[in-house]
């Protein structure tokens, strides 16, 4: 329960045996893109990057300006901070949007990693055309706009210094196929295809992704499921005491003067959550995987003293 990845994973298709013997096709993986553009509002496949992971893509993000100042909306994922200062960014936490005013690179998570914060398209946008003004560039993490509210700016990259990313494990739940894409403007998305190089994404990543951005009946499905459990989890957390402070129907944040205390009760018991060293008050649970895992979590926490 310490990852944000839907438990309830999507079904995987039968593969050919030709997708793991032989290299992908080029047409297979422009398919990919074109499905991943509709599924996520990008104005063509062309402003689309499938890539291994969007781990993979965050330092060649980072490097499409040269070294200078990178602000990050924190608290946050940590590694987009560290991969900016490994490209030679001089890195400054903003705890506000407004201090990404000045920045030659902004990254935002939206909706935020771990409280659910969501930051309004409208005022990205405006960050954004700030930012083009003096040649930087607004990153905007999407991982968790699966099950957000609509605010992507993935149809907003034609500005031409908006790069977002989007994530295909959590929601899908499948992590480990490796499979995440980048969605900006023709010439730097060009640029970050260079940089990965020839047949980045393999053949099966591609024919499930594939079949799973073009199943809406799933999607919509597993939308209503997590939003279901997420307020269930609300409600198992919330009959302990513990204060329920952000998160997304992925995982949910509470705040408690007994975080480190209940961690350690959880692992003893063979559950692990997620604490922050930066904010010792607060635990991320994810969602259960399944009803045995559901009434092992009940028990846990009925018997915390």
């Amino acid at each position: 329960m310490s990852t944000g990845i839907n438990p309830h994973s999507y079904p995987l298709p039968q593969l050919s045996s030709d997708l793991f013997a032989r290299l992908p096709e080029p047409a297979a993986l422009d398919g990919l893109a074109a499905a991943a553009a509709i599924a996520y509002g990008a104005p063509s496949s062309d402003h689309v990057v499938p890539a291994p992971g969007t781990q993979i893509l965050l330092p060649l993000v980072a490097a499409l300006v040269p070294p200078g100042r990178a602000a990050v909306l924190a608290p946050t994922y940590s590694e987009h901070a560290r991969v900016a200062a490994l490209v030679g960014h001089r890195i400054r936490d903003a705890t506000e949007v407004d201090g990404l005013a000045g920045a030659d690179l902004a990254v935002v998570v939206n909706p935020n990693n771990p409280d659910g914060r969501i930051v309004a398209r409208a005022e990205l946008i405006a960050h954004a055309v700030e930012l083009r003004s003096r040649g930087g560039i607004l990153v905007v993490d999407e991982a968790f706009m699966d099950v957000g509210p609509d605010e992507s700016l993935s149809g907003d990259v034609g500005l031409g210094n908006i790069v977002v990313l989007r994530s295909f494990g959590k929601f899908f739940g499948l992590a480990g196929l490796r499979l995440g894409f980048a969605v900006a403007a023709p010439p730097m998305a060009a640029r970050l295809r260079a940089s990965l190089g020839p047949w980045a994404v393999s053949g099966a990543a591609i024919a499930v992704g594939v079949t799973a951005l073009t199943d809406r009946s799933w999607k919509e499905a597993a939308r209503a499921r997590l939003a279901h459990e997420a307020r269930q989890l609300d409600e198992l957390l919330a009959e302990q005491g513990l204060d329920i402070v952000g998160g997304t129907p992925l995982f949910r944040l509470v705040r408690t003067q007994a975080a480190s205390e209940l961690f350690h009760h959880l692992g003893r018991g063979g559950i692990l959550v997620r604490r922050f060293d930066e904010q010792p008050t607060w635990l991320r649970f994810g969602l259960p995987p399944g009803e045995p895992a559901w009434v092992r979590l009940r028990m846990a926490l009925a018997s915390f003293t």
